[in-house]
């Protein structure tokens, strides 16, 4: 018989596929005409020729005069000097070491057998990776290691809801503090919270907390002068929206009992992949042009991250970090004024496509949808559900589904595949998002590297807590006597009505001493009081 003649769809021939780590990305319906391909290659080459620079230490963030190395962490070999790359094998050496000591329990509290639970203190990268880490990877359960639990954020409440079931297990709890600085708001409050618990139950936590800092920070000197259990270092050429293979995400990773080695090696692999200098056969590069279409190189639309998996929960919230922090920018490399980003927002499928779909097949046209599809429902067999269906086939029928319906109506998506969610996959994919950020900011004439909007919004959050301070003495010199709004903010020295209404506001809900009365919408009748 003769094999019979086929006209084999484009989607074939456009398939990139990785067959070490059975990854795929498929732009089939992301609306990539030849011509802008064809336009854009020049571009691209330019791109990997200014991604390679980076990678050989030259100065990405000249804000500060920084390197960019984040890449050199799961490839030491690589990095610009053998002082860097023996760094990086001494840092993961002593993380694996040090873990190792944790969880085969020749390192333990004072008082007991074991450490039971893991509490990472951080905020923005510092929290966020290692809380994609231990979600996706479900390592306490799976793998033997420490329970593991997070303060992200300086909400009181927040924190007494993550310390109230710890309180048990306080003794055998290790505090993993993470702040380059050491002076980050959210974290070092966190960190004296987290102590003021520890001293209530007259135990010092120092003996079961590690660093992890920059040399020579505030945090370095703490954790030295109260003989801190552990420091493990930060280099100034990480990032943290980059940090993950850095001490920022092996120690709570190891801790949890996740395969770092592993994740490292899926991560290396893909960036040899994505170093390849040709855009049909680079994934990143690809990912870059499918983003550069959709939005037409300026982020017209939003990306919607559709991960059909729930290990993956936290998958958009770590990329709306990595890809707004990097991409949301006001002037590009020669100064010139820009609107550049790209939003990112999601959570999963097939969940929030009950909540997305509506609008995204009918609604405004301004977005485009990534699907994250993993083939292994489960390890094992599943039951059956309907005749000869069962839950994981529903799940990819509900992706596939939403695909075509939304690819009906004129709608642009991307479908990246993997068989499964492990180490190694993960760490493939983080690495595959960081380089396709690296490559699209060149590719627009942006620097992915510096973030001078999130140090402005730090500015002024201080200035608001200065004018606190001032609102407090203004109070205080008024020596029990009711002031009106105008005049406490003439005696504070400042003539934002606004500013110091939102502030006594928040005083009085939080500070007993603090009286507020009178009703806003009659600013002119407003009396601010401190009674004790």
């Amino acid at each position: 018989m003769s094999e019979r003649s086929v006209d084999w769809p484009p989607y074939f021939s456009g398939l990139y596929i990785h067959r070490e780590l059975e990854l795929a990305i498929d732009l089939s319906l992301a609306q990539i005409s030849p011509a802008l391909e064809a336009e854009l290659t020049p571009r691209f080459a330019a791109a990997f020729a200014q991604m390679h620079a980076l990678e050989s230490g030259a100065i990405a963030n000249p804000d500060e005069r920084r390197m960019v190395g984040h890449f050199w962490l799961r490839a030491p070999e690589l990095a610009p000097n053998g002082e860097l790359a023996e760094s990086i094998r001494n840092t993961r050496e002593a993380v694996t070491t040090f873990a190792r000591g944790v969880l085969d329990q020749t390192i333990r509290p004072e008082r007991h057998e074991r450490f039971t639970d893991l509490l990472c203190i951080g905020i923005g990268g510092s929290a966020l990776g290692p809380q994609l880490l231990v979600e996706a990877l479900a390592a306490a359960t799976e793998m033997g290691g420490l329970r593991t639990h997070f303060i992200d954020n300086t909400d009181p409440e927040g924190i007494d809801r993550v310390v109230a079931p710890l309180l048990p297990r306080l003794g055998t709890t290790l505090v993993v503090v993470t702040s380059k600085s050491g002076g980050t708001p959210e974290t070092r409050n966190g960190m004296l919270e987290v102590a003021h618990v520890f001293e209530s139950h007259d135990l010092e936590m120092g003996p079961q907390a590690i660093a992890i800092t920059g040399r020579g920070s505030k945090l370095d000197a703490t954790a030295r002068e109260e003989n801190w259990l552990a420091r493990f270092y930060m280099e100034d050429w990480v990032g943290g929206r980059t940090s993950l293979f850095s001490a920022v995400g092996l120690v709570p990773a190891a801790l949890a009992g996740i395969d770092t080695g592993a994740m490292a090696r899926g991560a290396a692999v893909m960036d040899e992949a994505t170093r390849v200098a040709n855009l049909a056969e680079n994934p990143a590069a690809r990912l870059a042009l499918g983003w550069y279409a959709a939005g037409e190189g300026v982020g017209q639309r939003d990306m919607v991250m559709l991960p059909y998996k729930d290990s993956l929960l936290l998958f958009s919230r770590y990329l709306q970090q990595l890809v707004m922090e990097s991409l949301g920018k006001g002037t590009d490399l020669d100064g010139k004024a820009v609107k550049q980003g790209i939003a990112v927002y999601g959570n999963k499928g097939s969940t929030d496509q009950h909540a997305y779909v509506q609008q995204l097949r009918e609604g405004l046209d301004n977005f485009f949808v990534t699907f994250v599809e993993v083939l292994r429902g489960r390890d094992g067999g599943s039951v059956t559900v309907e005749h000869d269906t069962s839950s994981a086939d529903y799940l990819s029928g509900f992706l596939h589904g939403t695909r075509q319906a939304l690819a009906e109506n004129g709608r642009r998506s991307i479908t990246i595949t993997v068989p499964v969610v492990d180490a190694r996959r993960l760490g493939a994919l983080i690495a595959l998002y960081e380089r396709t950020v690296g490559l699209y900011a060149h590719l627009v004439n942006i620097n992915a590297y510096h973030q001078p909007g999130v140090e402005a919004g730090k500015r002024a959050a201080g200035e608001r807590l200065q004018l606190q301070h001032a609102v407090l003495a203004a109070l205080r010199d008024a020596d029990g006597h009711a002031l009106g709004l105008d005049a406490l903010a003439a005696s504070a020295g400042s003539d934002d009505l606004i500013a110091v209404f939102q502030t006594v506001r928040h005083l009085d809900a939080n500070r007993p001493e603090v009286r507020l009365s009178g009703d806003p919408r009659k600013p002119e009748g407003l009396r601010v009081q401190l009674t004790a």
